[in-house]
């Protein structure tokens, strides 16, 4: 399979300077000693591409021009030269995580088990060559092989839009079947939080700003009567219930959505907090204070959580929403998502 590669690809590029994705002729990449070549199947899309190619200030390790894409699946093609015991084989299914970490002992974060924000791995589409291209490595740390039943499709958006919440809601928020959740946001993110929260055990309060993301909620099995109404204030929903909420998830993250978790979360509760429409919020320091709040920052999952969500995929717990885009209508597709136009997730498909 190796010898038929070809030398060259077209991928979309981010040019420092540029904030449109340039579709450029690049080398086929060969694996270092621990590296994996794969052949892309799919390549999901998220909102954070867009900042990606408009914010210019970004961290040391970005490079001048580098290939998109974060949320991969893709085919064994090749092993690097030290890889020798592992249960993977040319051919595999696999998905691929974006930030696997370095792994080495002395990392200051790989040390912690905080993998997915150590600064000295390679970040596949995050300032480093990704996946909106026919072939990439990754380094074989991280990446997961892909259950039956499982498409690559979801396999790609399982990387980041599934692991992500898993990671805020089991890990970071450690929400138990016995607490009272509200959620903000049913986008790309948030309906999988929603399934796994749901999946938990425990009771989920649900706002949106579009009754189509809430009618899928009450589909999933969400009582009515735990649907904020469109246009209702989640402040008096929650005061005229009586309601006391354990944890707030917001996985929306402006200015009023920051606000109301402070305002609705019970003495003592948490505001998980993943979503970051608006880059800056307040934090009122006397009502943080006095209901002795606990504010919990999630960013990424890990490999272990990964392995975890495809096998909840596999088993039908988790639905991920996604439908299936061409590589080169990848500009348009951001836009439509930008836009608010697509519902859940676009994986871009690619020719096998």
């Amino acid at each position: 399979m190796a010898a038929t590669r070809p030398e060259t690809m077209f991928a979309w590029r981010k040019h420092k300077g540029n904030p449109e994705p340039v579709w450029e002729e690049v080398p086929v990449p060969k694996p270092g000693p621990t590296g994996v070549l794969v052949k892309l199947l799919a390549s999901g899309v998220c909102r954070s591409d867009h900042s990606l190619l408009t914010l210019e200030k970004q961290a040391g390790w970005f490079q001048p021009k580098w290939t998109l894409g974060h949320e991969g699946c893709g085919r064994i093609v090749e092993f690097g030269s030290d890889i020798k015991d592992t249960a993977l084989k040319v051919g595999d299914v696999v998905a691929l995580h974006s930030v696997p970490g370095c792994g080495a002992a002395d990392c200051t974060e790989c040390s912690r088990d905080l993998p997915q924000i150590c600064e000295h791995s390679h970040h596949s589409g995050i300032g480093q060559d990704g996946y909106y291209a026919p072939y990439a490595v990754i380094d074989v740390r991280g990446v997961v092989s892909v259950p039956e039943g499982v498409t690559p499709a979801e396999a790609a958006v399982a990387t980041d839009a599934v692991n992500t919440a898993y990671h805020a809601i089991h890990k970071r928020g450690e929400v138990k079947a016995s607490e009272t959740v509200f959620l903000f946001g049913l986008g790309g993110l948030g309906f999988n939080a929603l399934q796994i929260i749901h999946n938990i055990g425990a009771r989920v309060i649900v706002c949106d700003i579009k009754q189509q993301r809430l009618d899928e909620a009450i589909k999933l099995g969400i009582p009515e009567a735990d649907i904020v109404p469109v246009g209702k204030s989640p402040v008096e929903f929650v005061a005229e219930r009586g309601l006391l909420i354990d944890t707030v998830a917001d996985f929306v993250g402006t200015h009023q959505t920051f606000d109301d978790a402070q305002d609705i979360v019970r003495r003592g509760g948490k505001l998980l907090c993943i979503g970051s429409l608006d880059t800056e919020n307040t934090i009122h320091m006397k009502t943080g204070t006095r209901k002795r709040l606990s504010y919990i920052f999630s960013y990424g999952g890990q490999v272990g959580d990964l392995k975890e969500v495809l096998d909840l995929i596999a088993k039908g717990v988790i639905k991920p929403q996604v439908r299936p885009g061409r590589l080169e209508d990848f500009p348009s597709v951001l836009k439509d998502l930008e836009a608010g136009k697509i519902e859940g997730r676009v994986a871009l498909i690619h020719n096998e």
